[in-house]
């Protein structure tokens, strides 16, 4: 008999459907939030490795704030399973 286990953080943050939807949501929110935090910037053309570096971060977060929301829902219906 084998012992089931559950996925990994990794496996579950590598899944398509997780990635697909956290990329949708860091592509809505990360614009967003780039145009309130940085439009004045964009708008005046001072763009600089510093400024793409935070509209970079930016996007990052609600990505992983997604994906992290994701892999907690998944683990939690695994152990109701």
């Amino acid at each position: 008999m084998t012992e089931k286990t559950d996925p990994g953080l990794l496996e579950l943050c590598m899944r398509p459907a997780v990635m697909r939807r956290a990329a949708s949501i860091a592509l809505v929110v990360g614009t967003l939030l780039a145009i309130i935090n940085h439009g004045d910037r964009l708008l005046s053309g001072e763009i600089t490795t510093e400024v793409v570096t935070k509209i970079l971060l930016t996007y990052l977060v609600p990505y992983s704030v997604s994906t992290y929301s994701a892999v907690l829902t998944i683990r939690e219906r695994l152990r109701e399973a």
